[in-house]
Formats: structure tokens, C-alpha cells, sequence
């Protein structure tokens, strides 16, 4: 099955990948590897914002990662022009924006790994960190960042 036919399959639905907010790219592609840069959190093309620990709940910081995952995956498409040349994930950056209590940053990752390990099988599971900073950009709850390993065009 096609990594496209798997997600469809998983009832998901990629969103149109995000342009850059500032001076970026979206992705590089450099020595075998895609660098993805950090994607945020939408909803219905809603931004998911807040801060866990203080006005979010687990259940919304996971589905935030979650969505923060079909991000990259829709820049791993635009990027790439096909999903079949993703070979492997390599690691996912995690950063939640949390008080400083808030201790469950990598329940709240979990939300992205689950989704990329459930699409890509074996070739998802990845290195990762998960992090919680004081604020992130544009008030997002979650922002993921990704190096993925991927074959030749």
C-alpha cells in the first residue's frame, strides 16, 4: 500500500503544506537527508494555540502534534514530489509550550510519533526529543521539526 493509500486509510487527510512565516524554507534537502523546518499546529485551518499547564489540556497538546505531523508530511510531499522516496524518519523536534510544571511534553509529542510510526510502518520510528519552552511563535502550542532520510529522485 502506498504511503498516500495509508493515510487516506487512516481516515487522515494531508493539509496544503504551510508557507514559511519569515526568512526560511520550508524544507532543504542536502546529503540524503530532508531538513524539515518546524511546523505548527492546524486545525481547519486554524492555528491550535495556548500554552499546556495553563489553558490546554493532554488530549489538545496530542492532537496539536498530531496535526503538527501531517504538516510534515505534507512538506515531506511538496518537497520530494512523492512520498515513496521518504526512506526513513530520522528524528522528530518536539517543542511544547507549557508552564514550567507541565512535565508531560513527551506524552504531548507522542501525538506525531504515533501518527509518522502508524504511516511509515518500521521506516517511522525515529529519534526524538521533546521539549517545553516558555512561548512559541504566533502563540502555537506545539511546533515539530523533522530530519528524514530519502532516496534519490
Amino acid at each position: 500500500m502506498s504511503i498516500e493509500a495509508k493515510i487516506a486509510a487512516l481516515g487522515h487527510v494531508l493539509p496544503q503544506a504551510a508557507a514559511p512565516v519569515a526568512a526560511y524554507v520550508p524544507a532543504v534537502e542536502a546529503g540524503g537527508l530532508l531538513h524539515i523546518s518546524g511546523q505548527l499546529p492546524f486545525d481547519d485551518g486554524v492555528l491550535m494555540t495556548g500554552r499546556m499547564g495553563e489553558d490546554r489540556d493532554l488530549a489538545f497538546g496530542v492532537k496539536a502534534a498530531e496535526r503538527c505531523g501531517l504538516m510534515l508530511i505534507a512538506q515531506m510531499k511538496l518537497a520530494l514530489g512523492d512520498l515513496e522516496r521518504v526512506e526513513r524518519i530520522v528524528k522528530l523536534g518536539a517543542f511544547v509550550s507549557s508552564t514550567s510544571d507541565f512535565t508531560d511534553q513527551p506524552k504531548v509529542a507522542n501525538g506525531a510519533s504515533e501518527l509518522i510510526q502508524n504511516i511509515f510502518g518500521d521506516a517511522g520510528r525515529h529519534a526524538r526529543n521533546a521539549v517545553g519552552v516558555p512561548v512559541l511563535p504566533l502563540n502555537a502550542v506545539v511546533e515539530i521539526d523533522a530530519i528524514v532520510a530519502v532516496r534519490p529522485a
